[in-house]
């Protein structure tokens, strides 16, 4: 048989592990940049020196971002470790770039309103459950049919992140509009099968165990896109899920016409949902179920981001400006004087 490409190796090692193909594509394009920053040598001729070079140059060089600098470094750990089989204990004695806690971005009701009168169709319907029911972008395109259960008002994520399944609440003012798009690609289904086409991509190895599946409604995408295209394994005409980046580009386009002067993105709307449920009162741990946090720690972040301040701290200023309104009632116009020489 020839040879194996390296690229090949390492794919076949992370699919044996059932890494995502997001990861997949992150370590090959770190395999592509280490081997080319090294006049494309193999990574067997290079040793310590090289890696701490090419790590180097990120840091300083090209200025990534810490967590960017440690994927490089998890993406070569993988590389030596479980497709060259090369046991190398220096690289577990690489400094790893210390990622620092961000506090996130978060909406108020009034801006998130303002930013979902501005889309509308697939978007708005998406954007909606990103702050009604907490869910990531690509958790929200990926919902099937049978994923929204209207009976009992729940949304059921599949293989979110981290390879988990878990349940978040369906968003009761959505549920008429959500209600009307499961019609609208019921109708839509039915036309695709008229036309011989009507298949979808099918989770695993799922189309060789229920080989129908994948024309059934059910498995059809709840956003699914406007076009149809050609599987080239099977011929199989089928229909992709509403694309990911046609959301963000539409929540981007939407938060400069609302005027909002934060940096928002779709993942601001999950932010928002949890900070607002932990404002209503809610305890943090059924925050963490419904966005599907494997620590409570994680969870915490939102803690800082409360309308009370940070930590929750009363300013003393507030003092100040009561006692300056109790003295208002009683004195005359002369009172109406702040306690900074203005009217």
């Amino acid at each position: 048989m020839p040879p194996t490409r390296l690229a090949d190796q390492l794919c076949a090692a992370l699919r044996l592990r059932h890494c995502s193909p997001r990861t997949e594509e992150a370590y090959v394009h770190w395999l592509r940049r280490y081997v080319t920053f090294h006049g494309m040598r193999h990574p067997r001729e290079l040793g310590p020196v090289e890696v701490t070079a090419f790590l180097s140059h990120l840091a300083t060089v090209e200025r990534c971002a810490a967590a960017t600098q440690n994927q490089a470094l998890c993406a070569l750990l993988f590389l030596y470790r479980h497709v060259l089989d090369v046991q190398l204990p220096w690289l577990d004695g690489l400094t790893r770039a210390p990622v620092r806690e961000r506090i996130p971005v978060v909406l108020d009701r009034a801006e998130l309103a303002a930013v979902l009168r501005c889309l509308d169709g697939a978007p708005r319907q998406i954007a909606s459950l990103l702050y009604g029911s907490g869910l990531r972008l690509l958790e929200a395109v990926r919902l099937r049919v049978k994923d929204v259960d209207f009976a009992r008002n729940a949304i059921t994520v599949r293989a979110g992140k981290g390879d988990k399944d878990r349940q978040t609440l369906l968003p009761l003012p959505a549920r008429a509009v959500l209600l009307r798009q499961r019609g609208d690609v019921a109708r839509q289904h039915q036309e695709d099968l008229a036309r011989g086409a009507g298949w979808v991509e099918l989770p695993n190895n799922l189309a060789r165990k229920l080989p129908n599946a994948g024309r059934e409604l059910a498995w059809q995408w709840f956003f699914p896109a406007t076009r149809h295209y050609v599987h080239p394994e099977t011929g199989q005409r089928r229909r992709h899920h509403f694309h990911e980046t046609a959301v963000q580009k539409a929540v981007h386009a939407a938060v400069l016409r609302a005027g909002i002067g934060k940096r928002a993105s779709c993942h601001t709307f999950r932010h928002s949902f949890a900070t607002h449920l932990l404002e209503d009162g809610y305890d943090l741990r059924t925050i963490q179920k419904l966005l599907g946090h494997a620590d409570v720690r994680t969870t915490m972040i939102y803690t800082h981001v409360l309308n009370r301040g940070p930590h929750g701290v009363r300013s003393p200023l507030e003092g100040i400006e009561a006692g300056r309104d109790e003295r208002g009632a009683g004195d005359g116009g002369d009172a109406r004087r702040d306690e900074w020489g203005r009217d």
